[in-house]
């Protein structure tokens, strides 16, 4: 596991370790999950979009000329 140095405002790190401890954290652990949330998101977001164009280029359907209104679309 590598580790990383990050340059924070002391009176944010004393505010960030005191909410870490009042939710039986650390900080750490805290900015770990974070990043895995980040990247996890990314990249889970990367590859819906990939399959979605995918499946976009195979779809059979299509409108047949069909011209949709407003109204017509909005109907319910």
């Amino acid at each position: 596991m590598a580790n990383v140095t990050v340059t924070l405002d002391d009176d944010l790190l004393r505010r960030a370790r005191v909410r870490a401890a009042h939710a039986g954290t650390s900080v750490n652990a805290v900015l770990r999950e974070f990043l895995e949330s980040w990247v996890g998101k990314s990249s889970h977001r990367a590859g819906a979009v990939a399959s979605l164009l995918k499946r976009s280029t195979k779809a059979t359907s299509s409108r047949a000329g069909k011209r949709w209104t407003r109204d017509e679309l909005h109907e319910r």
